[in-house]
């Protein structure tokens, strides 16, 4: 935790950044003492970033310093809100020696390089998920974690809710379904379609070669823009890695197992024809140890699937746990009960708990995990890119078993000046 204090303007830091003094409007609010808030920056704040920095600068226990973004609309506009810094590179953020912590919502491609250099300038990580674009990216994080010894939350959200938390406790410990042995991940909405964008310049003022960073240069096109980079594969990882890696976590948490022995994998475009890249249509069945894990995703159905549109089902031999927007239920002898936890604090406060208790095992969602999660993202993707397949999974060298071509795509080629900044 820094020192530094909120009373006065800061003059200078290591990157230069002026935070502007709001202990007025903070002592109105009960915040606590500047030297023992947890000052955090943003990067990234488009749509879920703008969130983020929203969540930040509302906590009392934290102070936002900055948000960073290469879009100057985006930037300025929460800037403003915030009565934060706004900030282009996020360069500036990794030299600012007061700033105590980094809250990630950048593209997926942009996850791991900037919570890498946020470890290794001595800063603790929230990152969004998929914590990784690739598999290399998640096995680097978690190493990074360990040897920095910072605090690495993973968002997904479900991690921290008290109904999903006592109703996993009772299916694991107490057999509340009996033995089980599936669950079923649930993607299940409608998505529209995108289109065809040409090749144009970028917005004014946009650092484009920025927002690009690792990935291969491609000209400008909105369609490789705001939210739509998610179906582009060298920026993105599908709506398995964008929505169906809630539902996967949670499914996985269920099982209580990590990393599968292997995935059966089909999917592609049955209903888009247009620029996406990524699939309208995935399933993939997970091959764990007494147990299988289902991950089903249409994007053309405005219709639920068993209940849910997106949802998780655990299916066991004395009845079922369904976990979703309705909270937490569990089916037996054909009469629903629901599951009521007791006053989860939520995964962004436990975060700057473990901040300020400097503890990151008692992360609710800590980067091993939510690494887990992202693995069986990756490897439902790439067997989809692949055309369809089979993949076995060797989960102590983290490589696929006797594919080449699969682990093709384990890591990436980092463009030139963009490279990771902590290789093992």
């Amino acid at each position: 935790m820094s020192d530094l204090s909120r009373r006065n303007f800061l003059k200078t830091t290591a990157a230069g950044i002026a935070v502007p003094s709001v202990i007025l409007a903070a002592a109105k609010k009960g915040l606590a003492a500047p030297s023992e808030r947890v000052r955090i920056a943003v990067i990234g704040v488009g749509g879920q970033g703008s969130n983020h920095a929203e969540w930040w600068a509302d906590m009392k226990e934290c102070e936002l310093v900055a948000v960073c973004d290469v879009d100057p609309k985006h930037r300025n506009e929460v800037a403003k809100d915030t009565h934060s810094t706004p900030v282009e590179d996020y360069r500036r953020i990794m030299d600012d020696k007061s700033i105590d912590a980094v809250s990630i919502a950048t593209p997926d491609h942009w996850h791991a390089p900037v919570a890498l250099a946020a470890l290794v300038a001595g800063k603790h990580v929230y990152v969004e998920k998929p914590c990784c674009h690739n598999i290399k990216e998640g096995q680097l994080l978690v190493k990074a974690a360990k040897e920095f010894g910072k605090c690495v939350q993973h968002g997904t959200q479900y991690r921290g809710e008290s109904d999903a938390i006592e109703g996993i406790r009772q299916m694991r410990e107490e057999g509340i379904i009996g033995e089980m042995y599936m669950a079923k991940a649930i993607n299940h909405q409608r998505r529209g379609k995108i289109g065809r964008r040409p090749v144009t310049d970028p917005p004014p003022g946009v650092n484009y070669d920025l927002w690009l960073g690792p990935a291969p240069v491609h000209g400008f096109t909105k369609n490789r823009w705001h939210y739509k980079w998610h179906w582009f594969w060298d920026y993105g990882t599908g709506d398995m890695g964008n929505d169906g890696v809630h539902q996967v976590d949670v499914a996985r948490w269920g099982v209580g197992q990590k990393f599968p022995k292997a995935a059966l994998v089909s999917g592609g475009q049955l209903w888009y024809d247009d620029d996406h890249e990524t699939p309208d249509t995935q399933t993939v069945v997970f091959e764990y140890d007494g147990c299988h894990l289902i991950f089903e995703m249409r994007l053309w159905t405005d219709y639920k699937l068993e209940g849910h549109d997106n949802g998780v089902i655990f299916y066991g031999t004395k009845g079922k746990m369904e976990i979703g927007r309705d909270g937490c239920h569990v089916i037996t002898d054909g009469k629903k009960k629901k599951i009521r936890g007791k006053g989860g604090r939520g995964i962004r406060r436990n975060f700057i708990d473990c901040i300020k208790a400097n503890d990151p095992s008692k992360l609710l969602a800590p980067i091993d995990e939510g690494f887990a999660s992202a693995v069986l993202c990756h490897m439902g993707n790439i067997g989809v890119r692949l055309g369809g397949a089979r993949l076995e999974y060797d989960s102590n060298k983290h490589e696929f078993v006797g594919n080449r071509e699969a682990n093709k795509y384990l890591t990436r080629k980092y463009r030139k000046g963009y490279e990771l900044a902590y290789t093992g």
